[in-house]
């Protein structure tokens, strides 16, 4: 599989750890940055992630910040991109098996390496449950409201 990845200035260290890890997992790496740890503005990372995926470039995505709140809110604005923020091993398999999760968001100030690498293997060996009717239901649900609210410019 292929695997984009991205961090601001604070995931920067995580992110080079990450990455090495997807290698040795045997997936494909395209790492679109930082590279380094300068200040860095993470909404530029979460949207090279999304359009990754939207273009068909990647199949999953890793995106880390401080808090991982950030890339989250960001990465979740493109339409196709289901980021979600996890620190445990349960939500990181069951997001992709139950919601398709496409990106694992993690926050570097908030969990070890350790942590990170064990969310990273759960999120890598999950698949989504296609065969489940109440899971590709409640997908096509949340697809639903992403037509309709992607396409509306107003302002909240």
């Amino acid at each position: 599989m292929k695997i984009a990845i991205a961090a601001d200035h604070a995931g920067f260290a995580l992110k080079e750890e990450v990455r090495e890890q997807i290698r040795a997992l045997g997936h494909e790496v395209l790492d679109l940055g930082a590279y380094d740890d300068k200040p860095s503005d993470y909404p530029d990372f979460a949207e090279a992630v999304g359009k990754a995926l939207m273009m068909g470039e990647a199949e999953r995505g890793v995106l880390i910040c401080g808090s991982g709140v950030g890339v989250t809110i960001a990465a979740n604005k493109m339409p196709g991109v289901r980021a979600s923020m996890c620190h445990d091993t349960y939500s990181a398999h069951q997001g992709v098996e139950h919601d398709d999760m496409n990106v694992l968001v993690l926050g570097a100030r908030i969990i070890g390496r350790a942590v990170a690498a064990e969310l990273v293997e759960a999120y890598l060996h999950a698949k989504f449950s296609a065969t489940e009717e109440r899971l590709v239901r409640r997908l096509n649900k949340v697809r639903a409201i992403e037509s309709e609210f992607m396409k509306t410019s107003g302002k909240i």
